[in-house]
């Protein structure tokens, strides 16, 4: 079910338990062959595929594309909220829909960088309504939650997300290949180890001069719609929990 498509009326008959999803995303460089609007078009995608399969089970409120990527402002394009301005914009969405008389909602996210404030934004919210043991408050990124996304496609080369990457350039090229300029002319960045298991602070110039990490050379449609299915998969699998909760317990 679309917010978007909704009266304010239809909105106050609707059942409160219901799960509310806010999709949330990015406008940032992609290296030298992505578009900026690439993780705001993939998480649109997911949350669009999951809307159909969940229907009138859960609330999707619209993407919203502006994210935390201050990392990214060496490269013409990006935009970015600052990040107390994004966290308070995050909590923000979250108050609305609990004074809407909500009570399970999850940010679903589409952006690495929104990782930190998203899970600061659910970690506030939940003190303010420390009385409360009716709310179910969560964020997750779409492609963790999923256990081996890497076993979409037998041609997958990367393992694990990156950025402008094999996944990423897949996808695009599955939703819109004529916005992905020639991706085998892009040489590989390696992901390397940033001092793992900590937990570095870093812009994209630390870690690459042209904007991407991993290797877009082997990215194909077919692997994009391979991947779809899994993320999509994995975040429906993830609503199903919340529609399943029992509405006070710790588990789900």
């Amino acid at each position: 079910m679309l917010l978007a498509d909704l009266t304010w009326a239809d909105v106050a008959t609707l059942n409160k338990d219901m799960p509310v999803v806010f999709p949330v995303a990015a406008l940032e460089q992609h290296g030298p062959h992505m578009p900026l609007f690439t993780d705001s078009m993939l998480m649109g995608e997911i949350a669009r595929r999951a809307e159909l399969e969940l229907r009138e089970e859960v609330l999707f409120a619209p993407l919203q594309w502006l994210g935390n990527s201050h990392h990214h402002l060496e490269f013409p394009g990006t935009m970015s909220a600052e990040p107390r301005v994004y966290l308070d914009l995050l909590c923000g969405m979250l108050e609305n829909f609990i004074g809407h008389g909500f009570k399970r909602l999850i940010i679903l996210n589409g952006h690495g960088g929104n990782d930190t404030p998203g899970k600061q934004a659910v970690f506030e919210i939940r003190q303010r309504y420390r009385k409360r043991q009716d709310l179910l408050l969560l964020f997750a990124t779409y492609w963790n939650l999923c256990a081996d996304p890497a076993s979409s496609h037998p041609d997958l080369k990367q393992q694990v997300m990156g950025h402008a990457c094999e996944w990423e350039t897949s996808m695009v090229l599955r939703l819109a290949p004529h916005l992905v300029k020639d991706q085998t002319a892009v040489d590989e960045v390696p992901f390397g180890n940033p001092f793992e298991p900590a937990s570095r602070g870093w812009i994209m110039t630390d870690r690459s001069q042209s904007g991407h990490v991993g290797d877009p050379r082997t990215a194909s449609a077919e692997k994009g719609e391979a991947l779809f299915q899994t993320f999509t998969t994995g975040s429906v699998a993830m609503l199903r929990r919340m529609i399943a909760w029992d509405g006070e317990s710790w588990e789900g």
